[in-house]
Order: C-alpha cells, then structure tokens, then sequence
C-alpha cells in the first residue's frame, strides 16, 4: 500500500480497535524490570511478560489462519495431547530462560505490524473453517473480519489479566 493510498473506514476502524487494546496491553508493562515482568504476583501462574508472549503467540496463529495457512492448533488432539503440545502451549505463558521483556515487546511489535499490514490487504470477506476444538461445534466458519476482531477481544482479554497482576505488584494501573 503506498503513503496515497487510503484504506475503508472498517480497516481504519479494526485497525484503531487493535490499536488501543496493545496500548493497554503493553501499558502493564511499562517501566517493569524482567524480573517484575516474570513474577507471579497472585494464585495464578500468570505474569505481565508471559501474557504479552501468549497474546503474541496467539496472533501469530490467527494471522496464518486468516492467509488461509492451518491454524496453530489444527493438529492436536484435544482428548489426548501430547506430553510436547501441552508444554508448548504452558510455554506460551511464560518467559523462558533467557526471554527479556524488551525481548517480547519487539516481538509483539513485530507481529502486530504484521496483522496490521494483513488488515490493510486481506479481502475481510473470506471465510476459513475453523479447526476443531472442545470450545466450539465443527463446521464453524470465521471471515478474516471476525479473526482481527477476536485478535482484539483477546488481546483486551489478557490486558485485564495483565493489569490485576501489575496492580497487585506496585500498585501501578492501566486505567483510572
């Protein structure tokens, strides 16, 4: 798309959606040091790093489905997954040894360009049929459309997680 080039009101609107709800996401963040970034700070394995790793992770998935690619999770059985597919799932909740903060950040940089480039092109219209899994009946059909939007619902998902667990470590909070 060259700088002349203007994009629809939808794409304008799913792409301020994507938009504010990284801000929020990545505001948890801000200022945290990686240890801060990799504590456990309540009951819930959870931490403001390994929220923003698996949101990153769970866009990529989303854009290859939305370019019509297999989805991440095409090939797991959900009645027996792998000892290996559990923990690369489990993995994407967490920094591993030797992930930084700054390190998932440009990650997570880097992969929102990428949708927000596929938002600009892709035909929003096509519809892909979603793998199957124990969370939804088979023959389900997403729209491009609807992949961005759920990009952005779970993005908005975890930054609500990812803000209880900043507030509980000092206090610092996304809104308000």
């Amino acid at each position: 798309m060259t700088e002349t080039q203007t994009i629809s009101a939808e794409r304008n609107d799913i792409l301020s959606l994507l938009a504010e709800r990284r801000h929020f996401l990545r505001f948890t963040a801000q200022g945290l040091t990686d240890e801060q970034a990799n504590t456990r700070s309540t009951v819930s394995e959870l931490t403001v790093g390994g929220l923003i790793k698996h949101v990153t992770e769970v866009e990529k998935g989303w854009q290859d489905f939305a370019v019509g690619r297999p989805h991440a999770t095409a090939d797991i059985d959900f009645d027996n997954p792998t000892p290996e597919q559990i923990a690369a799932f489990q993995d994407t909740f967490r920094l591993a040894e030797g992930e930084t903060l700054e390190g998932v950040l440009a990650e997570h940089e880097r992969v929102a360009a990428a949708t927000d480039e596929l938002v600009r092109t892709l035909d929003l219209d096509v519809a892909y049929e979603l793998p199957e899994a124990p969370w939804q009946p088979p023959g389900v059909f997403w729209t491009v459309r609807r992949v961005f939007l759920h990009i952005a619902g779970e993005t908005a998902h975890h930054s609500g997680h990812a803000d209880i667990i900043r507030e509980t470590i000092d206090g610092q909070k996304s809104m308000g």
